[in-house]
């Protein structure tokens, strides 16, 4: 693979772990967000998907976002009947995000992205000492 290739490999990952990253913040920022009416459905999880796509004029395998979907998982339900989203027996649908499980995401996510700026700099360097020797 040459150096044109592997820096766009590792471009591909980091669009992809970006993406991921700001999918798992807004997950975040909604885990606490409910139905606008009653008995309504709260926000619901977003993951973010990936595919692995082969480049046909370099022949390397990139990473495609092939889009954001839904977390079809049940949401949990919980007694406030003094909210203002609660049905007629007093729950309230709460978003089914589980902060844990999106820390732990976003942190596999930033180690991807690392890695992949680490490639980037590998690649960057190796072109500085070739540069350096033909000097």
């Amino acid at each position: 693979m040459d150096l044109k290739s592997s820096v766009s490999v590792s471009a591909s990952g980091l669009r992809a772990q970006s993406l991921r990253m700001r999918v798992i913040a807004e997950n975040l920022a909604n885990q606490g967000s409910v139905s606008q009416t009653p008995g309504g459905d709260p926000y619901r999880r977003r993951v973010a998907t990936f595919a692995a796509q082969v480049d046909r004029a370099s022949g390397a395998t990139k990473v495609e976002v092939k889009g954001v979907a839904s977390d079809k998982s049940a949401f949990q339900r919980v007694y406030q009947p003094g909210n203002p989203a609660a049905d007629a027996k007093g729950y309230v649908l709460m978003p089914n995000v589980n902060s844990l499980v999106e820390t732990a995401d976003m942190k596999s996510a930033q180690r991807s992205y690392e890695a992949n700026l680490s490639a980037i700099e590998a690649a960057k360097g190796m072109t500085m000492r070739t540069i350096d020797l033909l000097k």
